[in-house]
């Protein structure tokens, strides 16, 4: 079984795909998300909070800002979803929602950031 183990984590690295721990998708999320959005408890600041968003429908919490788009948004946050959106939230919320979509968030993200956001929002 170890060796099977360690097997798989050399074929990860020789593929070049990077693994991230929590510990480095919690700072990453951290440093790009907390000024805008309670990443642990059920506060909204000028976002929602992310606590438990991976896998909810997007608009569904008690956030009351929500863009329009976002209210009847109708995906659910799953990896796709969020790495469409993060990469560039104004073209990912239409290619999302549709033509004509918008929302209030202004990001972009790539690389190995995008993935740690994304892993963090996973546990998180």
């Amino acid at each position: 079984m170890k060796k099977i183990m360690m097997l798989t984590v050399a074929a990860v690295m020789a593929m070049g795909v990077s693994v991230t721990t929590i510990p480095e998708a919690q700072a990453g999320a951290e440093g790009r998300c907390k000024a805008c959005h309670d990443l642990s408890g059920p506060k909204h600041k000028t976002g929602p909070s992310l606590k438990g968003i991976f896998g909810k429908k997007a608009g569904s919490t008690d956030f009351a800002k929500y863009s329009d788009s976002m209210k009847k948004g109708g995906w659910v946050w799953d990896e796709a979803n969020l790495r469409t959106f993060l990469t560039n939230t104004k073209t990912g919320i239409v290619a999302l929602a549709g033509d004509g979509a918008k929302t209030k968030m202004k990001f972009k993200m790539k690389g190995k950031k995008l993935d740690d956001v994304i892993a963090f929002l996973k546990s998180n």
